[in-house]
């Protein structure tokens, strides 16, 4: 049965490849394999999600993120297809939203949002830098995998891993192309390289042929499944790794600072369009939250002469079993265990007949709130805190001096061969060659940006053996 989702271009690719006739497996899951055995992929590792990885083996990093969100994308797509009766005879393919998920931050660059600020202002003449833009071209030109054949010039025949264009729609989560020339900004741009421009619209073409997208956005429905299922990784793991840092317990999210609450419920406001949340809103998200596990629920059930200080008090006489949350491993899993399946079961879907592959996917409005609860929490918290910002603070002035060593008189010198022979190329086209400079320190891990850094500034005499 013709599955309605899905276009026969969806597996077309930038350059065709006979072996796409493989009868053993499919278009999409060459793609996935495509993904896990590229070099940016790996170099996740070296990336930080929240606490650098040196601290701990246990907290999480851009890679081991990158895994709990294509599981929970995978089970959004599978509990989708299960309770849909459009979807029961037109599934969607999980192994899109798997593929996705793996491949949603391998744009960022190092030192997470402080070295993407940094990249973004040496950029701003030249297009700006944005991660998820970033990501788009790692995957469409970067990667060493396929070459556009009969074309010499080194800059025009990259094809990188030559992924069908379903698979690149699926992680084209802003469909805004960002301007050339953006020396007024000041702030990020999320979106597309106005270069890439070319390459968004071939995507757009194959997986919704005819279409005039001058008048809507365009995200498939594979790239909001996996959009959220970041969002949910992220107001989840996070906190776990707040909590086992001791950075928060739950008693002291109960009695928190009111400016953060303040500022938290801001911004949830902001997201969900609810004028009236207020910090008493966010102090109740958790108290239900909390409730699910170890106060009894009787306890915590509000009247209508109940206010929320009176809830918070009750709950604190439970002190003890509440900390145990953040304490306790088995409970600390326990705790994200019971999130995640809430928050799945929260992802509804409403099907787009003209044009199902771009039906709209979203989390119903409780669910939602919560979720941007504790994202909005853990960053005021947490990544917002002294601690974590001292840790960081380098990150953007390494990042700088990085690229205006690369972009001085000499700077040509100091870049690996495989990059010297894309920025000699780029002759007389100043943009494409501050991109080159941008690209190369983009897919840098904080440690390699800190070694390279070092090989520049440093006095500790580094080897001239050691490879870029």
């Amino acid at each position: 049965m013709e599955n309605r989702l899905y276009q026969t271009s969806d597996v077309s690719r930038f350059v065709p490849e006979d072996k796409d006739e493989e009868t053993w497996r499919d278009a999409f899951r060459r793609d996935y394999a495509r993904v896990i055995h590229s070099p940016s992929f790996r170099r996740q590792q070296g990336k930080t999600q929240i606490f650098p990885g040196h601290e701990s083996d246990f907290f999480r990093n851009r890679l081991t993120h990158s895994l709990e969100v294509a599981q929970i994308a995978e089970s959004i797509a599978h509990r989708l297809n299960a309770t849909s009766e459009f979807l029961t005879n037109n599934p969607i393919d999980p192994r899109i939203c798997f593929t996705a998920a793996h491949l949603h931050d391998i744009g960022h660059p190092p030192f997470g949002h402080n070295g993407e600020e940094a990249l973004d202002e040496c950029m701003r003449k030249y297009g700006g830098f944005e991660g998820n833009a970033q990501t788009l071209r790692i995957v469409s030109q970067l990667e060493k995998k396929r070459y556009r054949p009969g074309i010499e010039d080194a800059l025009e025949r990259r094809a990188g891993l030559n992924l069908t264009y379903r698979t690149l729609a699926a992680i084209l989560k802003y469909d805004d192309e960002i301007a050339e020339d953006r020396s007024k900004d000041t702030k990020i741009r999320k979106g597309y390289y106005f270069c890439d421009k070319e390459i968004v619209q071939d995507i757009k073409r194959s997986v919704c042929p005819g279409i005039d997208f001058s008048k809507r956005k365009f995200k498939t429905i594979e790239c909001q499944i996996m959009d959220i299922a970041d969002d949910i990784a992220y107001s989840t793991y996070d906190i776990e790794d707040t909590f086992k840092a001791g950075f928060l317990c739950p008693s002291t999210i109960l009695t928190y600072d009111s400016s953060v609450m303040d500022a938290v419920a801001e911004e949830v406001s902001k997201k969900t369009g609810d004028a009236e949340f207020s910090a008493s809103g966010v102090l109740g998200v958790f108290l239900d939250i909390f409730s699910q596990l170890v106060i009894p629920t009787e306890d915590l059930s509000p009247g209508v002469e109940d206010s929320i200080g009176e809830r918070v008090l009750a709950a604190l006489t439970y002190q003890h079993d509440l900390d145990s949350i953040a304490q306790d491993g088995n409970l600390r899993t326990s705790f994200t265990s019971y999130l995640v399946g809430r928050f799945i079961s929260g992802v509804q879907l409403q099907i787009d007949e003209e044009l199902p592959q771009l039906s709209q996917v979203s989390i119903e409005p409780n669910t939602f709130q919560e979720i941007e609860v504790l994202k909005n929490f853990t960053y005021q918290a947490t990544i917002r805190s002294n601690r974590v910002a001292v840790s960081e603070f380098r990150g953007k002035d390494i990042v700088r001096e990085l690229f205006e060593a690369l972009d001085g008189k000499k700077g040509r010198l100091l870049l690996p061969d495989d990059f010297q022979k894309l920025y000699d190329a780029a002759e007389g086209n100043v943009p494409a060659r501050k991109r080159v400079l941008c690209d190369f320190i983009a897919g840098m891990t904080d440690r390699y940006a800190m070694e390279f850094w070092a090989r520049l500034y440093s006095d500790t005499g580094e080897t001239i053996f050691k490879p870029l």
